[in-house]
């Protein structure tokens, strides 16, 4: 015959708990905003259009068609104050905004 009793169910209950509580501190882990660039990288602007970006590894320079974006004023993470913003403007090949809207 077989005995479960209350520390066979404890366990059991026990045993979910962790899991549910894993799974859950698994998804929250991910659900924080997206970085625009990853660890090591800084991200750029593209000269003559409103959508164009990309990631430079830190310590290189933009490549041609390319700016740093002002100090401060770099978005950090996907649809960031900064992100929004640069996402309107137009800059010149020197980073000055020509055209914003």
């Amino acid at each position: 015959m077989r005995r479960n009793g209350w520390a066979g169910t404890a366990l059991r209950w026990a045993a979910a708990a962790a899991v549910v509580t894993a799974a859950t501190g698994a998804v929250a882990g991910c659900l924080g905003p997206d970085a625009i660039c990853r660890s090591g990288e800084y991200p750029v602007k593209a000269v003559g259009n409103t959508t164009g970006a990309a990631c430079v590894p830190d310590g290189e320079e933009p490549p041609a068609g390319y700016v740093r974006y002002p100090a401060g004023k770099e978005p950090r993470h996907v649809d960031d104050k900064w992100d929004r913003y640069w996402r309107t403007v137009v800059v010149d090949g020197n980073g000055a905004v020509v055209s914003e809207g």
